[in-house]
């Protein structure tokens, strides 16, 4: 008999049991910020999730065949229009946990691999989100200091838990931090924004979620200009962008999230929202009533979170180079300079190093430093395939233009 036993997820206590498994692994970790329930859950909707129309998704935990008590988990999904933008069709794994012990990681990526491969799938890539890259994506290998909401949190062997299975680094994502003090931009991001703000065919304003409908078309338009043609990312559909305006809306302050038009059509954005992880630490998962009226005491009326998430910045692709980013960076210092005490620093997560404009911007226009990073490794399951890291933006993959923007 084995040392562990692996069971699939299949009713609502096994997805109860699938969420409340971390608390054991960082009870010790001052650091770790529970997520909010529904945020998991919610990914293994079929009826919430888009992503299971052409696509699938499993869980597992596993358990100490003596104790019965849970030391793991791991969930495994695909879409099929994704899979097949890449070399080879491939799924993903994640919102992986486990004690530090191989014998039971290897247990849980097995299952993953092989449940995949009877799919057809020939690769996966982990610890990914079965939704948005902007969330829960990439296994942290430094910067183990308090996460931003939806950046994955993990203690510091996980990265060898992967390797030693056999992953490989795909690539890395980078987050950004910046204290805001003002006046300490490039002299020449001033004077690419000063150009723009003259020019009556550009306008820089934010975005005003009374009209979310309109936000969710400018949001959509800009992002797939600038993404869509990125493997691994499909176009966002209206409703799709309509749902994630309505998700951001209760947590938004207008006053920092900007758009850019040019003659009137969206062209760029930098959103930013408050960071959650500073409001919800005692709610331990639980987001019912009396913690949604709480949280939102601590936003919208004590104003709590100082520390602002760079959740997506992106130009249009046929205006990147323009200056734009430039016109939206020095509006935000704008504001920073009418509340100087309103918020004290900015984190810009996901970077990729795939993409090297984006990270001269964040390190040369808006001046931040590296903070933390992610790997997103990929693992082949042919294993006599050679593997290569995600092509640079500009280079082509499977003869589709990429986008400069992330």
């Amino acid at each position: 008999m084995g040392k562990y036993r692996l069971r699939e997820v299949k009713t609502a206590r096994d997805a109860k049991e699938f969420i409340r498994m971390a608390e054991a692994i960082y009870k010790s970790d001052p650091m770790w910020v529970q997520p909010l329930d529904p945020d998991i859950e919610d990914r293994f909707d079929p009826a919430k999730n888009p992503l299971f129309d052409g696509g699938e998704a499993i869980r597992w935990t596993l358990h100490d065949d003596t104790t019965g008590k849970i030391v793991g988990r791991i969930a495994a999904f695909y879409n099929r229009e994704l899979s097949a933008n890449e070399p080879q069709p491939t799924g993903g794994c994640g919102f992986f946990e486990c004690i530090d012990e191989q014998e039971a990681a290897d247990i849980l990526f097995d299952a993953a691999r092989e449940w995949l491969a009877a799919r057809g799938i020939e690769a996966m890539d982990g610890s990914i989100n079965f939704g948005d890259r902007m969330q829960w994506w990439g296994v942290l290998v430094e910067g183990f200091t308090l996460p931003l909401y939806g950046m994955n949190y993990n203690p510091p062997y996980y990265g060898r838990l992967f390797e030693t299975y056999g992953f490989q680094n795909y690539f890395d994502q980078h987050t950004y931090l910046r204290p805001l003090v003002t006046h300490t931009m490039p002299d020449a991001l001033y004077r690419k924004a000063e150009r723009l703000f003259a020019n009556p065919d550009y306008r820089f304003g934010h975005a005003d979620m009374n009209d979310r409908r309109k936000v969710a078309r400018d949001l959509m338009e800009v992002y797939n200009s600038g993404w869509a043609t990125f493997s691994g990312v499909k176009e966002m559909e209206f409703d799709h962008a309509l749902q994630m305006v309505n998700t951001l809306a209760p947590i938004v302050d207008e006053e920092v999230l900007y758009f850019a038009f040019h003659k009137e059509q969206a062209i760029g954005f930098f959103i930013m929202i408050p960071d959650l992880n500073q409001l919800i630490r005692d709610f331990r998962g639980r987001f019912g009533l009396w913690q949604k009226l709480k949280l939102l005491w601590r936003l919208k009326v004590r104003k709590k979170s100082d520390r602002l998430f760079g959740l997506v910045f992106g130009v249009a692709a046929e205006f990147q180079g323009r200056g734009v980013e430039a016109g939206m960076i020095r509006c935000f210092e704008q504001y920073v300079e009418r509340h100087p005490k309103r918020y004290r620093s900015l984190e810009i997560a996901w970077i990729g190093d795939f993409n090297p404009l984006m990270m001269r911007v964040a390190e040369s226009y808006v001046m931040a430093e590296r903070h933390k990073r992610h790997v997103t490794y990929r693992y082949l399951f042919d294993r006599n395939k050679p593997f290569e890291r995600a092509p640079k933006l500009g280079r082509a993959k499977k003869q589709t233009p990429e986008p400069t923007a992330e």
